[in-house]
């Protein structure tokens, strides 16, 4: 019988690498074998002695188990039958086979069977049939199962794929087979022949499972498939943590039934602080001396800041060197810092019973910009005597000290301290501090100074009386105080306020050089408290003691007298003088108005006759072109106001403009409250037509004045650089503001931004003005969310002709030509109307959360789109009456657009009505909207993944997360939840609603999304 089995293996010159499988199953095979881990159940390959098989019937035993040698001369046991004539069955069982964890085994059979041809026998079979036998122990006896199919299970009838010919090629066959599913504790195998000339040269049962696997710094065991796909749980590997919260989950994985791990793990690990992802994802190191990672994530280690160090590898923070520190509120990569050095240079001015103290700033900030200031005060009396002289005794004032503006968390560098004691001796010490100085052992740097208050200031004054008294004023007189030491009283101050009424204790001041002065343009019948005090070269006295005087009622008569009558006449002589000055002033301002009128009128008719840009005689403010003027600094000096670059500071650069750098930064103009500005400036080198061209926007923009245009704060033309200061919004410009808050407004306050940049236009329009290029970007939002809109470089001034005001630009010049109306672009002509089309443009960017409009179509695309009537459909979710005034905005027939006033009655009409702005449009393509189709989702193979999905939707962002989160395939993606989304890290509202939608075009069309946004 060696012909059955002394043959050599198919394909012998070439072997599989990796599983040693012929080089014919290898392109099958080779992404299981050498992926997975297979446990072998039963290898007869490997046995030495008898397998003791079953055979039936028992009586006439066909199976005959003999020894050979493999094809790499080893010693194998194998079974070979050969009955071509005879019809029977014949049996073959092997011994029971645990089947451990898996449900899924394989049966790898090698045999070799005689071609029927060469037998020349009639009933002669190329075929056997495989059973297999499940139960939960060795239980099976020669006559138990019974001997056929049932209760038998038949796993398939193996052909041949080579038979062996006499003085052929002697080859083997390998067939694999696959029994599932599997319940019981294991099975028997069972080889049935009915005719068959064949050798079983190996028997090998397996299953596969996955093998122990580390990625994304998370530890994946060994896991058996139990069905189509296992999910194995893991944990993250050794110094790698999950982030604390309710949804965190433990790391997972998809284990294939072939045994191979399946996508991306879902993990949240990464390496915990103080260490950092090595050259792969399997592990985290430490990070080493000298350097430190304050929190966990994918980051890497730092070096450590200024005047810090860490003490051992694997470092979350870097301590601080001695004498430095980090305050609480300081993130861990900020240097360590060390308190400030003591204030300068104090300089104390005293006045009567306050005093002024002011210093300069310390040499050493300790490298911190959080410095502050506290006030100590000591009062000092001298109570002992020493040899060495007399010694003041100290103590802390007390509450009646008080402080302007604050005594400690001082910012400026000048206090005013007053309810000090008269001639009394004090000590005031000024402490530096910042954020360290707390941490510090030792106290706050601090320098002092000594003061002694009022020493010859002139004493309270006494014997203030009434001398006279009118309707409307008083006439009052005082003692004249004796002083020492031969000073002289230089003036008095008066204070008086109503004693009753809303205005008490509002006090009004004057001085007097005398004794006596009269207050006049006092109320009727009121009573006044008044008080007085002197002023010498010592300073200033106390106030006297609060008096009380009372005007006269109409037509009473003084009961004075004499006295009283002159002191009244005296009062009605000096109100009388008082009017007399004011009527004159009256009539000199009139005759200044009237010559300034006259002076604007005859320019406004000179510039009338030679460029016909405006008329007088309208009732209402026109907009003046300042290039109409010879000198451009004459209308920068008429429409904008100049102002000191010492005012300015500026803070940082925000952006770049056309001619300079944009800055932020503070004006602070004295008697005005500091505020922050945004300021443009002209780069150097500038040319006379770059700083008229600069300056111009500054002239136009001066000329108007609503709470919906920028505004002009200013100019500085100077010094250099040249700037123009104007309001700073602290949102930026519109359409970056809606794309990094995309769906997180509601419809009623998107309607309230349009609302407010239709009013604007309105006011510009009403001033006979264009804008040129209305844009969502030349559109600023303030922290209230009010926009307003700027940006004036392409505005020029309209002309009325007749009824179509118009303004025709220059050859050449570039026009934004998704905003533009077709008339502008084609004629280059430019009205209000075609400010109305661009407003219709920036309505739809607003309500799509500044996408692009006519999304990546080019100029010409657009151009050519819009002349075969197409129009943009409506943003998602968008109103219909929105869009409806949108397509009105962008009517072909610029007569037929609506006015900006009647976009703003529009707009108020919906705000009052909230309900209107809840009817949406229906999904899919309107059939009043041409060329809305082309939007339509494109076929299933536009978009082949989830990261194709992502980045048509403009989503790429969740890239990973989903991926992370096994969502690998559309079909997956199309099942997503809300849930699912907070799962993978979408908690935005408007992200998940983006999401959701084009998932549900998904689901309806049954083709993955596209832009449709």
């Amino acid at each position: 019988m060696e012909g059955l089995w002394g043959v050599r293996a198919p394909g012998a010159p070439g072997r599989a690498p990796c599983c040693g499988l012929p080089l014919l199953l290898l392109p099958l095979l080779l992404l299981t074998c050498c992926a997975a881990e297979e446990e072998v159940l039963m290898n007869t390959k490997l046995e030495t002695s008898d397998l003791r098989w079953t055979n039936h019937p028992a009586d006439d035993p066909q199976w005959e188990e003999v020894s050979g040698l493999d094809d790499e001369s080893n010693s194998v046991r194998i079974y070979e039958i050969c009955t071509p004539n005879s019809p029977s069955s014949y049996w073959l069982r092997t011994r029971w086979i645990p089947r451990r964890a898996a449900t899924t085994l394989y049966v790898e059979i090698r045999f070799t069977m005689m071609e029927c041809a060469g037998l020349n026998q009639r009933p002669c079979k190329e075929t056997f049939n495989l059973y297999y036998y499940q139960s939960d122990s060795d239980e099976a006896t020669p006559t138990h199962p019974s001997w056929m199919e049932n209760p038998y299970t038949k796993v398939s009838t193996v052909a041949a794929d080579h038979l062996l010919r006499g003085g052929g090629e002697r080859r083997y066959n390998l067939k694999l087979l696959r029994l599932e599913p599997l319940q019981g504790a294991g099975l028997y195998l069972a080889f049935h022949s009915q005719g068959a000339c064949m050798a079983l040269l190996s028997v090998r049962v397996f299953y596969r499972k996955c093998p122990p696997l580390r990625r994304a710094f998370a530890s994946f065991p060994e896991t058996v498939p139990h069905s189509l796909v296992e999910q194995a749980q893991g944990v993250c590997v050794e110094n790698a943590v999950t982030p604390p919260g309710e949804q965190s989950q433990p790391p997972s994985m998809l284990c294939g039934e072939d045994g191979q791990w399946v996508g991306q793990p879902t993990s949240s690990c990464s390496c915990r602080p103080g260490y950092e992802a090595g050259e792969t994802d399997v592990h985290c190191r430490a990070c080493p001396s000298g350097q430190f990672k304050a929190g966990s994530g994918p980051g890497g280690c730092d070096p450590c800041p200024s005047n810090s160090n860490t003490m051992i590898p694997g470092s979350a923070y870097c301590l601080c060197r001695p004498g430095y520190h980090r305050a609480d509120s300081d993130p861990p990569h900020t240097a360590c810092t060390r308190p400030p050095s003591a204030p300068r240079s104090i300089v104390s001015q005293i006045n009567d019973t306050s005093v002024t103290l002011e210093w300069s700033e310390p040499l050493d900030r300790g490298g911190r910009g959080d410095l502050t200031y506290r006030v100590l005060c000591s009062r000092c009396e001298t109570t002992t005597t020493t040899p060495k002289g007399l010694v003041d005794s100290c103590s802390p004032c007390d509450d009646s000290v008080l402080y302007r503006p604050a005594q400690q968390d001082l910012t400026q560098r000048r206090v005013v301290v007053w309810g000090l004691r008269p001639h009394t001796k004090y000590t005031f010490t000024i402490q530096s501090l910042n954020g360290v100085s707390a941490l510090s052992q030792s106290e706050p740097a601090s320098n002092r100074v000594n003061v002694t208050t009022s020493r010859d200031v002139p004493p309270p004054l006494s014997g203030l009386k009434r001398a006279s008294a009118s309707e409307t004023t008083l006439s009052l007189e005082w003692n004249v105080p004796v002083l020492q030491n031969q000073n002289q009283i230089l003036d008095y101050q008066l204070r008086y306020s109503p004693k009753d009424g809303e205005e008490a204790g509002q006090w009004q001041y004057v001085s007097s050089r005398s004794s006596s002065v009269v207050l006049t343009g006092l109320r009727r019948a009121t009573q006044y408290q008044v008080q007085v005090r002197a002023h010498s070269q010592a300073g200033y006295g106390s106030f006297s003691a609060a008096s009380s005087f009372s005007t006269l009622p109409d037509g009473t008569s003084p009961p004075e007298g004499k006295s009283s009558s002159k002191g009244v006449g005296h009062s009605q002589l000096v109100v009388t003088g008082v009017l007399a000055s004011m009527g004159i002033l009256l009539l000199i301002a009139a005759l200044m108005v009237a010559v300034y009128c006259y002076r604007r009128r005859a320019r406004a008719s000179e510039m009338n006759d030679k460029s016909g840009h405006y008329q007088m005689g309208q009732t209402m403010k026109v907009y003046i072109d300042p290039f109409t003027y010879e000198d451009p600094n004459e209308a920068v000096r008429e429409f904008a106001k100049e102002i000191e670059a010492s005012f300015v500071k500026i803070e940082e650069v925000i952006g770049a403009g056309e001619f300079g750098e944009v800055c932020r930064g503070r004006l602070r103009v004295p008697g005005r409250k500091e505020n922050y500005v945004a300021i443009k400036t002209l780069k150097g080198g500038y040319t006379d037509k770059q700083r008229r061209d600069f300056l111009s926007e500054a002239s136009i923009m001066g000329q108007f004045q609503h709470p919906n245009i920028i505004h002009l704060e200013g100019v500085i033309t100077t010094s250099c650089p040249v700037m123009i200061l104007t309001e700073f919004m602290e949102n930026g410009a519109l359409d970056s503001f809606l794309r990094m808050n995309d769906g997180q407004f509601t419809t009623i306050q998107l309607v309230g931004m349009l609302r407010g940049i239709a009013a604007g236009m309105k006011y510009l329009s009403d001033m006979s003005f264009v804008h040129r290029d209305l844009a969502a970007r030349n559109i600023l939002v303030n922290s209230n969310l009010v926009c307003k809109v700027s940006d004036f470089g392409l505005s020029r001034f309209l002309t009325e002709n007749s009824s179509d005001p118009t303004y025709t630009s220059s050859l050449g010049g570039k026009i934004p030509i998704r905003w533009t109306a077709p008339e502008a672009i084609a004629y280059r002509k430019f009205t209000s109307a075609s400010d109305a089309w661009s407003y219709g443009i920036v309505m739809w960017e607003v309500m799509s959360y500044g996408e692009r409009p006519y999304w990546d179509m080019s100029n010409q695309d657009v151009i050519n789109a819009i002349e075969q009537d197409y129009r943009l459909p409506p943003p998602p979710d968008c109103p219909s009456s929105l869009h409806a005034l949108m397509l009105d905005c962008w009517q072909k027939e610029r007569a037929n657009r609506p006015r900006f006033c009647d976009v703003v009655a529009a707009l108020d009409r919906l705000i009052r009505n909230p309900a209107s702005l809840k009817v949406t449009h229906q999904e899919g393509p309107s059939p009043s909207q041409p060329l809305l189709d082309q939007r339509v989702p494109p076929p299933l193979s536009a978009c082949g993944s989830v990261s194709e999905w992502l980045r048509a939707i403009k989503m790429e962002r969740y890239e990973q997360s989903f991926l992370q989160g096994g969502f690998t395939s559309l079909d997956i993606v199309s099942q997503l939840n809300t849930e699912d989304l907070l799962r993978v890290g979408v908690t935005l509202a408007g992200h998940q609603k983006k999401i959701l939608s084009s998932i549900q075009t998904l689901r309806i069309h049954k083709v993955p999304p596209t832009v449709l946004y």
